[in-house]
């Protein structure tokens, strides 16, 4: 049983991603002991609300230099809604700029569309290879409640490093719904709450661990 911790820094649908881990087989601790977090076999950075604000409560533990060590070592990582969003360079929100973990770049920014927040059950565009979508059909839908999202990435490709696998959906127009970069993953939508999908998938990312 793969040993999971879920980092709680005053952010995110926390009771329901740790019955969702539990479902799918994980030993889950919810907590922002930086011990526990580095040394746990995976990590889950969860994410509700407001960039900026999400960013403040993830410095406000450390939260940065968690991710930073882990994927130093290359431990697994999941990052979920404002979770990885957080993981991009920075947010702006009503007018607000904030730096986030830097880990891709990128700008979280309000989605071009006719209808906001995007709630409700999507499709996604996963590629052929892609680990956290591995046996999941092609038209299967997943949960998703946000207004932001990052509309272009803009990692450039290199010879000498392994292009991340990234994950498209459209609301308005295209964003990136999901990252496997090595160790670090992470999703726009909720797993936790997209049912017998979200169920597949987190067994998925388990596995790697």
């Amino acid at each position: 049983m793969a040993r999971v911790v879920i980092l709680d820094y005053g952010s995110g649908n926390l009771r329901s991603a740790e019955r969702a881990l539990q479902r799918a087989g994980a030993d889950v601790e919810v907590t922002a002991d930086h011990r526990a977090a580095v040394e746990a076999q995976g990590l889950v950075v969860p994410g509700v609300g407001a960039f900026a604000a999400c960013m403040d409560g993830l410095l406000g533990v450390g939260g940065d230099k968690i991710i930073d060590q882990r994927l130093a070592g290359d431990r697994p990582v999941l990052g979920i809604c404002v979770g990885m969003q957080v993981l991009f360079d920075q947010g702006v929100e009503h007018g607000v700029r904030a730096d986030g973990c830097g880990q891709w770049p990128g700008t979280v920014e309000r989605l071009n569309a006719d209808v906001l927040p995007h709630m409700g059950w999507n499709t996604v565009q996963a590629p052929t290879d892609s680990v956290l979508f591995a046996g999941l059909d092609p038209e299967t839908r997943f949960y998703f409640v946000h207004s932001f999202a990052v509309r272009k990435w803009e990692l450039e490709s290199s010879d000498s490093i392994t292009p991340p696998r990234v994950t498209w959906a459209e609301h308005g127009e295209p964003f990136v719904a999901g990252v496997e970069n090595g160790a670090l993953m992470a999703t726009q939508f909720h797993p936790e709450k997209s049912g017998d999908a979200g169920a597949r998938l987190l067994r998925n990312w388990l596995d790697v661990l």
